[in-house]
């Protein structure tokens, strides 16, 4: 997910903030911003045929408002907007809910009615978080003179509602929640993905990936700690509740998932695959004409690895990027198969009565 709160209008940044994500989803994306003069707007598209970009370019036409966050997701649509007696506000989520049948169980009996049906038959993740979030303010105990201090009230409540849904989730939930104030980011309780701010001159953005916000004029400003979250406006970043020491990072970000440029506490994505190349390097004796890598992420772990071993770096397969997407994605395993055999296209002349070291860095798939 990507989110900006900025003094002008943000739409231009949010976009390709968010666009900047693709490669970490290929089904599903969506914008939500906020203006005072229109109030919440958004839009969701299925971007499995088409690039981000190109399913919405004529929404960035028609979107204004100085506050947004945007996700891509390989599940469900979102952002969400919800309205509660917490106000209105709009929601997106990157984790995973392992417990989520007895949390739904568990939110029928405490009073929420329905939740709305996915495509797929399954409950929106991201509903379920803002139905926990709800709960913590029941305002069925205030007196109707008290219901808009409750309501003004919400910046107590919505971070501790935050930390709540985290605390009965099993697994990880990250979260960036917009109201008209300002933006809430949410890092998982054991900060096993990560959330990143920059800034720039009247604007904070909050990023999953480091890089995303670069080539739009933002800084570095800091990484969340594990269960930290913040309130983002044009003018700062808060902490409204403190990082937990207790990190357990998924480190298959800097092996696969991440993109090259990106860099998780303070360990860029390319340098750890290439010091992985290293030290597989370091380890072996084998002798052989050439190194590879299975394109894209593992290309550097070959690169590590022929500089280490004096080695040739070769590259025998070659990705076809314009229309094959990743292998892993589709639930059928018979596409799984055609994709990874229909985007490796092989350079006969490098293979053929050759020694080839093939580094890939996830067989296990």
């Amino acid at each position: 997910f990507f989110g900006v709160a900025a003094k002008e209008d943000c739409v231009f940044d949010l976009f390709f903030g968010t666009d900047y994500h693709s490669h970490l989803g290929t089904r599903r994306a969506g914008m939500a911003v906020y203006s005072k003069e229109e109030g919440y707007n958004r839009a969701i598209h299925n971007i499995e045929n088409a690039p981000f970009r190109t399913k919405f370019e004529h929404d960035v036409d028609e979107m204004k408002g100085n506050l947004g966050i945007g996700c891509i997701s390989d599940t469900e649509p979102q952002p969400l907007i919800v309205r509660s007696h917490l106000g209105n506000f709009a929601i997106s989520t990157v984790g995973r809910i392992n417990n989520i049948d007895a949390l739904v169980k568990e939110a029928f009996t405490n009073g929420t009615t329905h939740f709305l049906e996915m495509s797929g038959g399954d409950i929106n993740p991201t509903e379920l978080v803002a139905a926990l979030i709800n709960q913590k303010l029941n305002l069925s105990d205030i007196n109707p003179p008290e219901l808009t201090a409750a309501l003004i009230n919400r910046r107590d409540s919505i971070p501790e509602g935050i930390r709540y849904a985290q605390s009965v989730i099993d697994g990880s939930m990250s979260m960036l929640l917009l109201t008209p104030e300002g933006i809430y980011a949410a890092r998982d309780r054991l900060g096993r993905t990560p959330v990143i701010i920059g800034r720039k001159k009247g604007a904070y953005c909050a990023s999953f990936e480091s890089f995303a916000y670069l080539n739009l004029g933002y800084e570095d400003c800091r990484e969340l700690g594990p269960g930290e979250v913040v309130f983002l406006t044009p003018e700062s970043v808060e902490t409204v509740l403190p990082p937990a020491e207790k990190m357990k990072i998924c480190t298959f970000l800097w092996v696969y998932f991440g993109y090259p440029s990106s860099t998780y506490e303070k360990m860029n994505v390319e340098k750890m695959r290439y010091n992985c190349g290293d030290m597989l390097a370091r380890r072996d004796s084998v002798e052989a004409d050439s190194v590879a890598g299975v394109p894209d992420s593992g290309t550097a772990h070959a690169i590590g690895y022929a500089n280490r071993s004096g080695i040739p770096f070769s590259r025998p397969f070659i990705k076809y990027t314009p229309t094959w997407p990743r292998s892993f994605m589709p639930s059928n395993q018979t596409k799984r198969n055609l994709i990874a055999r229909m985007k490796l296209i092989p350079v006969d002349t490098l293979i053929r009565g050759k020694r080839l070291i093939l580094i890939d860095d996830s067989i296990v798939r």
